[in-house]
C-alpha cells in the first residue's frame, strides 16, 4: 500500500500481509516567510502561515517509493492520494506507474484527511485477508463512495489564500463574520452551511455525522488542527449518540492540510463498517 501524508494513519496497523503503508509527503512546504526554518509537512503548524505553501511530490519520488516496496516483497500496490481537484499528487504517483517494477493501481481518493485514510484502510484490510489486487482495490473504491467528510473553519481566509475554495465563497464568510461549515463535493471542498457562532458550527458538526451514520455501523475520525480539546468534546459527545460506533479516532491533521485551512479547525469523516464476508477471492475461514 502507498499513500501520502495527508492520510493522518502513523501507527495504523491492519495486519502482517496488508503491506507497507507508506508513499512520499504530499507536499514539501515553501517558506517566504519567517516559519522558523523548514518544518516536516506532516508536523505541526507553527509561526506565520501566511507565507506558507505547499508542492506536489514529483514523479520521481513515487518512482523511488515503488521501487523499494517491489525490492520489499510487495507483488502489487494499491496507491492512494488526496483529490486531483486539490492537488496533483495523483497525478504524479501515475506518471511514475509506468516505471514500477511491479503493477501499481493508482487511486484518487476525491477527498483529504481521513477520507482518504479510511479508504486506505479498507485497501489494506482486503490485501490481509488474502484479497488479489484488483479486490482490494475495488474495496478502496467502495469505501471513497461511502465516506463523507465535514469540516470547520474559524476563517476562509487560507483557503482562498491557496485557491482551494472561490473568492465570491470567502467573501460571504469576511463580510458576515460567519463560521462556515464545509464539505468534500466531486472531489472539491463547497461551502454547506453557515452558522454564526464556533459553538453551533461544532453542534451541527455533531448532527451531520449523525445524519451521515444512518443506522449501521460506522467508524468515525475526528481530525483537528491545533483544537484538541474541542476535538475530544465532539468525540464524546458522539460516542454518546452514535449507537453502532466501531471505532472513533480523534488525530491531528499535519501541516500539509493545516496550511491551507488553518488553526483552529476541526472536521470529521464518516465512513460504514464493513461488515461482509470476505471477498469471492479471498480465503474462507475454516468452520
Amino acid at each position: 500500500m502507498a499513500g501520502d501524508s495527508t492520510g493522518p494513519l502513523a501507527g495504523d496497523s491492519t495486519g502482517p500481509s496488508a503491506g507497507h503503508l507508506t508513499g512520499p509527503s504530499t507536499g514539501d512546504l515553501a517558506s517566504t516567510g519567517p516559519l522558523g526554518g523548514d518544518p516536516a509537512p506532516t508536523g505541526r503548524l507553527t509561526g506565520d502561515l501566511t507565507s506558507a505553501s505547499t508542492s506536489r511530490p514529483s514523479p520521481e519520488s513515487f518512482a523511488s517509493c515503488y521501487s523499494s516496496l517491489a525490492a520489499a516483497g510487495a507483488t502489487g500496490i494499491i496507491s492512494i492520494h488526496l483529490s486531483g481537484e486539490l492537488s496533483g499528487t495523483a497525478e504524479s504517483a501515475r506518471a511514475a506507474a509506468g516505471r514500477s517494477p511491479v503493477p501499481v493501481e493508482v487511486i484518487d481518493s476525491r477527498s483529504i484527511a481521513m477520507g482518504l485514510g479510511y479508504p486506505v484502510l479498507a485497501a489494506a484490510r482486503a490485501a490481509a485477508s488474502g484479497a488479489s489486487l484488483e479486490t482490494a482495490a475495488s474495496a478502496a473504491r467502495r469505501s471513497i463512495a461511502a465516506t463523507r467528510t465535514f469540516f470547520y473553519v474559524d476563517t476562509l481566509d487560507h483557503l482562498r489564500r491557496s485557491g482551494r475554495i472561490g473568492t465570491a465563497a470567502s467573501l460571504v464568510g469576511s463580510a458576515l463574520m460567519i463560521k462556515p461549515l464545509l464539505h468534500i463535493v466531486d472531489g472539491r471542498i463547497s461551502l454547506l452551511e453557515k452558522v454564526r457562532t464556533s459553538s453551533r458550527a461544532i453542534a451541527r458538526l455533531e448532527d451531520l455525522a449523525v445524519q451521515a451514520a444512518g443506522k449501521g455501523p460506522v467508524e468515525v475520525a475526528v481530525q483537528h488542527v491545533g483544537a484538541a480539546e474541542r476535538a475530544e468534546t465532539l468525540a464524546d459527545h458522539l460516542r454518546k449518540r452514535l449507537a453502532d460506533l466501531v471505532e472513533l479516532r480523534v488525530v491531528e491533521v499535519g501541516a500539509v492540510i493545516g496550511i491551507h485551512v488553518g488553526p483552529g479547525t476541526l472536521g470529521l469523516t464518516v465512513t460504514p463498517y464493513d461488515v461482509q464476508a470476505p471477498p469471492p477471492d479471498c480465503p474462507q475461514p475454516p468452520h
